[in-house]
């Protein structure tokens, strides 16, 4: 996908490519890779799921609205070149769990998740949903590797935790950053 800008705000435009018979693109068995920035953020997402660009996110659903019943969104900025190994990823994490607005009844430890190439803290907060009255899970992840930063949520009710903790593992599992593609079709990074 690439974007357009017009004078009412970025567009997206759609653009499908026919990959090329020796491309490097994998994930597991009913998972498909979602890339965004050429490879700035990459990580698996069950295949037959919705998917929603926004201004400055990226959403996927387990179904269409309103029948959806959780969110996983996404948000990256390129960062400047520089030491980010003293940025305090965990307490910084833990700061927007214990500020979150909705009506929190537990908050989890800080989950690190580890990374040759890149610092990947996740928490969970369990809250109560207003509208629905409902427990619900909002998983918070932060990712700082390569001079890229993100931003991972997934929201879902509590009663369906066993079926959606598998796909939050393997986003975390399958996540890389700042890994970029030179060409879409291929799936080689560069400087390959």
């Amino acid at each position: 996908m690439a974007k357009r800008k017009k004078s009412n705000g970025l567009k997206w435009i759609k653009e499908t490519l026919e990959l090329s018979p020796d491309h490097r693109w994998q994930s597991n068995a009913g998972y498909k890779v979602f890339v965004a920035g050429r490879g700035a953020v990459r990580f698996d997402v069950p295949q037959d799921w919705v998917f929603e660009p926004d201004d400055k996110s990226f959403r996927f659903l387990d179904a269409s609205p309103p029948n959806d019943n959780c969110r996983l969104e996404v948000s990256f900025n390129l960062l400047p070149p520089a030491d980010w190994t003293l940025f305090p990823l965990k307490r910084t994490l833990k700061k927007i769990a214990e500020d979150d607005e909705r009506d929190v009844i537990e908050v989890g430890e800080v989950v690190t998740v580890p990374r040759q190439t890149a610092r990947i803290v996740w928490i969970e907060i369990k809250f109560m949903d207003p509208e629905e009255h409902r427990e619900a899970f909002s998983r918070i992840c932060i990712g700082l590797g390569s001079n890229v930063q993100c931003l991972i949520t997934f929201d879902f009710w509590a009663d369906e935790a066993e079926k959606l903790t598998p796909v939050w593992d393997e986003v975390m599992r399958s996540l890389t950053l700042g890994l970029f593609i030179s060409d879409p079709r291929t799936g080689t990074a560069l400087p390959d």
